[in-house]
C-alpha cells in the first residue's frame, strides 16, 4: 500500500510539473491535484490530514478541508499578505516609494557602479531583520516595499533584487521561529540555547557565502538576459511627495522591531502583529496626506487603491498559497513523506549519512511543498530516536534539516514568500524560484560539507 502511494505521489508530481511548464493555471493544476490525490489516497485507505471539524463522511472532508485552508490562510498569512500588498499599492500612490528612492540614492550613489554589491550587502541586513521578524512573507514583502524600488533603481533587474530579498528568510532561526522552537525541543534545549550554541556558528559563514554567491549569480544572469538598468529621474521623485513620506514605507518595519519581545523598552512588553502594523501605518500615511492636501474628499478617495490592491492579492497570491497547500496535503496523504524517510533509514548509513541524506530530503520536500515548516515537522519528530539509536549527539543532525527546509522553501515556486515578493514585484514565481536554486543549492552543498566533514 505504501508503495502505491508512493508511486502515485511521483506520478502526481511529474504531472503538475508539467503542466505548470505548459503554463496551465497553477491555481487550477495545484488544487485539482491536490484533491485527487486525497481521494486515491481514501481509496488506499490512508487517511487524510487532520479536520478540527470532520463532516464524518469522508468525500464532503474533501471540500471541508478547503474550507478550513481558506479560513486559517485568509484570516492569518493570508490577511497579512493583503494588507501589505495594500499599502505597497497606496505607497507608490501618494509617491511615498519615490521619495524614498530619492533620498536613498544619494548616500547609496557609491554603489552605482557596482549595484550588485549592494544588492548583495542586503542579505546579511535582512537576515538579522529575519531573526526579529519571523515571518518570511511579511518580512519579505517589508523588505520589497522598502528596499525594492531602491535596488532596482540602482541598477539591478527585478528578478535579481528581489531574490535577495527572499533570500534574506533562507535561515529560520531565532528564539521566535517555530522550527527553532521544535527543533530545541526535540534535542531537550532552550531556544536561547540552541539558536547560539548551534544555528549562529553555522548560519554566519553560510550567510556570508550566500550574498558572495548571489552577486556573481545576478550579475551573471542580468547581463545572459540583456538586463538594462532602469533610468531614474532623480528630479521628478522628489516633486511627486514631500521629502518627510520617504518614512512611511518602512514605518511597518520600524513598528515591528521597536514593539517586539526582544527589545525592552516597554513594560510590559508591546507586541506588534505584521498585520496591525500595515493597518497603524496606513492611518498614519492618511494623516500625512490629509496634512499635505488639505482635501479630506480626495484622500479618502484614494483610499480605494489599497482595497482593491488587498482584493488583486487575493485572487494571484493568497489563493494560489491555498491551493498549494492542498497540493503538500495530497503528497501528505498518500504517505510521501513517510516513503522519503523510510528511504532515509533503509540505507544502513551512519549517523552522517543519516544526517545528509535526510537534510537532502527534507530540502526537495520543501521544494515540493512550498512550506518548511510543514517538511521539517514531518521529519524533525524521527530525530530522537535516530540521534539515540546511533549514540550521537541529536543537535548534529537536526541542524542542517531545519536550515535545509527553509533554504528549500526559497527555491519553490510554490511557497508563499516566492509567490507573494513575486507578484508584488512584478515577475513569476517561477523566474524567481530558478534565479535562487543555483545559490541556495551551493549553500546547502557547502553546509553539508561544512557541519558533517569539518
Amino acid at each position: 500500500m505504501q508503495l502505491a502511494g508512493t508511486i502515485l505521489s511521483l506520478l502526481f508530481i511529474v504531472i503538475v510539473a508539467y503542466l505548470l511548464y505548459k503554463k496551465y493555471n497553477a491555481q487550477a493544476v495545484l488544487l485539482f491535484s491536490g484533491l485527487f490525490m486525497m481521494v486515491f489516497a481514501l481509496i488506499l485507505g490512508f487517511k487524510l490530514p487532520g479536520l478540527k471539524d470532520p463532516t464524518n463522511l469522508k468525500f464532503f472532508d474533501l471540500f471541508e478541508l478547503i474550507k478550513e485552508s481558506l479560513s486559517s490562510k485568509g484570516a492569518d498569512v493570508g490577511l497579512m499578505i493583503m494588507t501589505i500588498g495594500g499599502y505597497v499599492a497606496y505607497m507608490k500612490k501618494i509617491g511615498a516609494s519615490d521619495t524614498l528612492v530619492y533620498l536613498a540614492m544619494k548616500p547609496l550613489s557609491i554603489f552605482k557602479k557596482t549595484p550588485y554589491l549592494a544588492a548583495s550587502l542586503v542579505i546579511p541586513i535582512g537576515q538579522l531583520l529575519f531573526i526579529t521578524t519571523p515571518s518570511a512573507a511579511g518580512l519579505g514583502l517589508l523588505l520589497v516595499a522598502s528596499i525594492f524600488p531602491v535596488l532596482v533603481s540602482l541598477g539591478v533587474s527585478k528578478t535579481s533584487a528581489v531574490s535577495v530579498i527572499v533570500a534574506c528568510t533562507v535561515f529560520d532561526m531565532g528564539p521566535a521561529s517555530a522550527n527553532t522552537a521544535l527543533a530545541s525541543k526535540l534535542i531537550s534545549k532552550s531556544n536561547v540555547q540552541y539558536f547560539i550554541e548551534n544555528q549562529l556558528p553555522l548560519a554566519i559563514p553560510l550567510t556570508i557565502l550566500m550574498a558572495v554567491v548571489y552577486f556573481f549569480v545576478n550579475r551573471y544572469y542580468d547581463k545572459k538576459e540583456n538586463h538594462v538598468a532602469e533610468v531614474v529621474d532623480t528630479a521628478s521623485l522628489k516633486s511627486k511627495a514631500p521629502l518627510i513620506y520617504s518614512f512611511l514605507p518602512i514605518l511597518p518595519l520600524v513598528l515591528l522591531i521597536t514593539f517586539s519581545k526582544f527589545f525592552t523598552i516597554f513594560h510590559p512588553a508591546i507586541n506588534l502583529d505584521t498585520t496591525t502594523a500595515m493597518i497603524l501605518s496606513l492611518f498614519v500615511a492618511l494623516i500625512f496626506e490629509m496634512i499635505h492636501k488639505k482635501n479630506v474628499s480626495e484622500v479618502f478617495s484614494s483610499l480605494k487603491v489599497f482595497w482593491e490592491a488587498m482584493g488583486k492579492v487575493f485572487a494571484t497570491v493568497i489563493s494560489l498559497i491555498i491551493t498549494a497547500e492542498i497540493f503538500s496535503y495530497g503528497l501528505i496523504s498518500l504517505g510521501f513523506i513517510n516513503s522519503l524517510v523510510g528511504v532515509s533509514q533503509d540505507f544502513g548509513l551512519g549517523a552522517v549519512g543519516i544526517g545528509i541524506v535526510m537534510t537532502v530530503m527534507i530540502f526537495g520536500a520543501s521544494m515540493l511543498m512550498g512550506s518548511g515548516n510543514a517538511s521539517f515537522f514531518s521529519f524533525g519528530p524521527l530525530v530522537p530516536g535516530i540521534a539515540l539509536k546511533m549514540g550521537v549527539d541529536g543537535a548534529g543532525i537536526i541542524l542542517p534539516m531545519q536550515l535545509a527546509s527553509s533554504l528549500g522553501r526559497a527555491t519553490s515556486p510554490i511557497a508563499g514568500v516566492v509567490i507573494a515578493t513575486a507578484e508584488i514585484a512584478g515577475i513569476t514565481p517561477y523566474q524567481l524560484a530558478k534565479r535562487n536554486l543555483i545559490p541556495l543549492t551551493t549553500v546547502l552543498i557547502a553546509m553539508l560539507i561544512f557541519h558533517f566533514v569539518f
